[in-house]
């Protein structure tokens, strides 16, 4: 599946799925390149997206969690005053899966906007 994905916006287009086996560490490696500003810690997708105040902060976490639902696939968020920290991983397959970095890119999106 992940053959056939050679930027964000090929992230961006894609549905999540039911995932049975993590990405190994390479495409895992190739696939966190794709996307700005996200790195990978302690087994999680991680990216920290900086706000003007605490609405626009807020109003970023909504539109997440919408997309998140969408999705099916939730990510865990710290919220902060002018920060949200958002951190992916797939616990059904112990690790990360595609799903993970198709919704990284879509937070991308969303914190571009």
């Amino acid at each position: 599946m992940t053959a056939n994905i050679h930027t964000a916006a090929d992230l961006r287009a894609l549905r999540c799925s039911h995932q049975v086996q993590a990405l190994d560490a390479a495409e895992a490696l190739r696939l966190v390149q794709l996307l700005d500003g996200w790195s990978m810690a302690s087994g999680k997708l991680v990216n920290t997206f900086g706000f003007n105040n605490y609405y626009e902060t807020m109003a970023f976490v909504n539109a997440l969690a919408f997309i998140s639902h969408r999705e099916d696939h939730h990510p865990e968020l710290v919220v902060g005053y002018k920060t949200c920290q958002v951190r992916y991983d797939t616990h059904s397959v112990n690790g990360l899966s595609v799903n993970d970095f198709i919704c990284a890119a879509k937070a991308d999106a969303l914190g571009q906007a």
